[in-house]
């Protein structure tokens, strides 16, 4: 139990110190903007860009790992989108916001350097594919339906901007340039080599700390009622359902298998606030939802680790 203690508590420690500082310091939160520049466009995309780079490629090309997590997520996109309309009454824009809510786990912020920590290098691309697959579903799913509440946006206009949102994303851009250096067997010069090293290692420290000071910018005013079967779903439910995916298109290695399970556990990610923000809709209710499931997440995050540490879960059928 200390190692699963002294496992967690770095990362959600970094998460609750940077909260703490927002809530007590209380700086505008434009003093985020470098922070987060730097994290989303330098240490994270060094960061993906490292871990495909140094992955043989024949391991990258992995179609039934990866017909797993889209499926565990696309089946949780779905119980959500019906949860939103459901309270939402049919409003298909904050039914899209509730879909990330409840099926968008926070594979960038919190995802890689969690699972390297706690299963090892070899999580490395299992949870490389994950991400592209996550960013690239909800980076269409969202505009598409956005583009259905009727704003006189065409249908080919949005899939322009879905396309470009994908190609453009930093992350997405590592990943693509990682996979490229892996089929070319590319080294970097030693000097290079090790400056990305470095901001590899600055990555989650930087956005741990820089997401606790954002959900504390954000106060949480109410707590609407649909976020409770939403975060149910995307804490209790979604691990459940990878689980399923899992023996339906494995078997596959326990580790790729625990990197699943556990970037399924993991709480909203950060970007339900900015898609929210992004379309002006449904964000005091995203931002109550980044906070609340970052905070019960200690609970469901850890109790995944201590099924994963103690072999409770059978990954040997799947």
């Amino acid at each position: 139990m200390s190692d699963l203690f002294g496992l967690a508590f770095p990362f959600f420690g970094l998460i609750f110190l940077g909260y703490f500082c927002g809530w007590r310091v209380r700086l505008p939160e434009s003093g985020l903007a470098w922070l987060t520049f730097f994290v989303i466009y330098v240490a994270l995309p060094a960061l993906f860009y490292r871990i495909v780079a140094q992955t043989p490629i024949h391991e990258l090309a992995n179609p039934a790992f990866i017909l797993a997590v889209v499926a565990s997520t696309a089946t949780t996109a779905l119980i959500a989108l019906a949860i939103g309309l459901y309270f939402r009454r049919g409003h298909v824009g904050e039914a899209a916001i509730a879909i990330t809510i409840g099926a968008y786990a926070n594979v960038g912020y919190m995802g890689p350097g969690l699972t390297l920590a706690a299963l090892g290098q070899a999580a490395a691309t299992p949870a490389a594919l994950i991400f592209a697959c996550d960013s690239l579903l909800f980076f269409t799913i969202v505009p598409l339906l956005m583009s259905m509440r009727g704003r006189g946006e065409s249908l080919l206009h949005t899939l322009g901007l879905i396309a470009k949102r994908v190609l453009t994303h930093p992350f997405n851009i590592a990943t693509m340039l990682g996979v490229a250096a892996a089929a070319l067997e590319f080294r970097e010069p030693e000097p290079l080599s090790r400056m990305l090293d470095f901001l590899r290692n600055a990555a989650a420290p930087c956005a741990l700390f820089a997401l606790g000071v954002t959900v504390a910018l954000r106060p949480l005013k109410r707590v609407p009622v649909e976020l409770g079967p939403l975060l149910v779903l995307k804490l209790v439910l979604h691990p459940v359902i990878a689980l399923v995916s899992l023996s339906l298109f494995g078997p596959f290695s326990p580790v790729w298998s625990e990197t699943l399970l556990l970037m399924a556990a993991l709480p909203p990610a950060l970007n339900v606030f900015v898609l929210a923000r992004q379309y002006h809709v449904f964000m005091e209710e995203a931002s109550a939802a980044v906070l609340l499931g970052t905070l019960f997440s200690v609970v469901t995050v850890t109790g995944m680790l201590f099924l994963l540490r103690g072999h409770l879960i059978p990954l040997s059928l799947f």
